[in-house]
């Protein structure tokens, strides 16, 4: 079946039903999706960002403890939270992180306690220092996936409505 010569553009059907409802159900998965990017960037990105800062003069610190520590993993994603603590003489520093890196593995991780002695509140772990690259490519294709998903149901959701009202009028 060929295309007529004097029809220049194609064809294009309006959406069928493309209610309120349809558009409340966007709406609430980019909020979904947003609230994902924000804990991202809430929960994720510091401890990236600080590690980044002490990579290059941090070493292992014997005074400082791994209190609360938990690994998950989801196929090849794995999402690790610390508790690390650590006895100043001024006081104890204590700092939650998040990981979040891809890879293949099988059993349990380790993890050992890191400071640069110049700036011991951005206490780390070798965990972490070791996984740096990993860390900082999987939460920039984390995030832009979000990004992108969240652009790309707003744009559906604006041309199904000029699509739409187009029809109508």
């Amino acid at each position: 079946m060929t295309a007529s010569p004097d029809r220049a553009e194609p064809l294009r059907l309006p959406p069928q039903g493309q209610g309120w409802m349809a558009t409340f159900w966007v709406l609430f998965g980019v909020v979904a999706l947003a609230a994902l990017l924000g804990a991202c960037a809430l929960y994720t990105a510091p401890a990236l960002v600080s590690d980044w800062q002490v990579r290059a003069a941090a070493e292992p610190v014997a005074e400082a403890r791994i209190s609360d520590g938990k690994c998950s993993s989801k196929i090849a994603i794995h999402i690790c939270d610390l508790t690390l603590s650590l006895r100043r003489p001024t006081g104890t520093v204590t700092r939650r992180v998040n990981y979040v890196f891809a890879g293949l593995h099988v059993g349990d991780f380790g993890a050992g306690p890191m400071a640069d002695p110049a700036r011991p509140d951005l206490i780390t772990t070798d965990l972490g220092l070791d996984r740096l690259w990993n860390r900082t490519i999987t939460l920039a294709v984390i995030m832009a996936a979000l990004a992108a998903a969240i652009v790309g149901a707003l744009l559906s959701l604006v041309r199904n409505r000029r699509a739409a009202s187009g029809a109508a009028g």
